[in-house]
């Protein structure tokens, strides 16, 4: 318990510091800041997808709006070839500055999960929706638009649910999507994900 306790305190350390030194701390952005230390301490709760804590069908239905960034990794091993918990909190720093360039908000960034296995969703207030499978046993969730489809995983936060995505399909969810037109913006976004191998990034989400 002690060493978890430690890895978490390091965590967070690491990110305040992240924060401070790179801009996403500043006076301007404080609530971003502390977004980004809301995602984080749930990332720690869950920071690996297969084989940590999904929803059931049930518990995933409903309005869940975005509220901060939230990232991943496949794996235990994944997590441990990364650096541990400390490249949770670093990717999900650098996602919040990212994020804020393209716009991203709770206003206009949301899924909703109905019955019948139909969704609609916002990006960057771009609507979109239609069907989707959802496997429990994994987090596993599958996204099918009039275009195209999308696969993420699906995890529980502290206070919601984590919905993330491989490098490709988090891109097509922003450009093609989102119509996000900040190209820069959606490539870092995109590096982040393969920035270490097994890595997930998305939106923590909450009703």
């Amino acid at each position: 318990m002690k060493k978890t306790n430690l890895t978490i305190l390091a965590a967070l350390t690491l990110l305040l510091s992240s924060c401070f030194s790179t801009g996403v701390g500043t006076t301007s952005n404080t609530n971003t800041a502390g977004n980004v230390l809301t995602s984080v301490l749930g990332a720690v709760l869950s920071n690996v997808l297969l084989g940590g804590m999904s929803f059931d069908q049930s518990s995933l239905m409903g309005n869940w709006s975005y509220s901060a960034p939230s990232a991943a990794f496949t794996t235990e091993q994944a997590l441990t070839r990364a650096g541990g918990t400390a490249a949770v909190a670093n990717i999900a720093s650098s996602l919040a500055s990212n994020y804020s360039n393209i716009g991203i908000n709770r206003s206009n960034t949301s899924f909703s999960f109905l019955e019948g296995n139909q969704f609609s969703a916002k990006v960057n207030g771009i609507p979109f929706g239609g069907t989707y499978a959802y496997n429990p046993q994994n987090g596993e969730i599958t996204l099918k638009t009039a275009t195209e489809t999308i696969k993420g995983n699906v995890t529980k936060t502290q206070k919601g649910m984590g919905l993330m995505f491989d490098s490709t399909q988090m891109v097509n969810l922003l450009q093609k999507e989102g119509r996000v037109s900040n190209t820069a913006a959606v490539q870092a976004v995109s590096q982040l994900a393969k920035s270490a191998n097994g890595a997930r990034v998305g939106f923590e989400l909450t009703k």
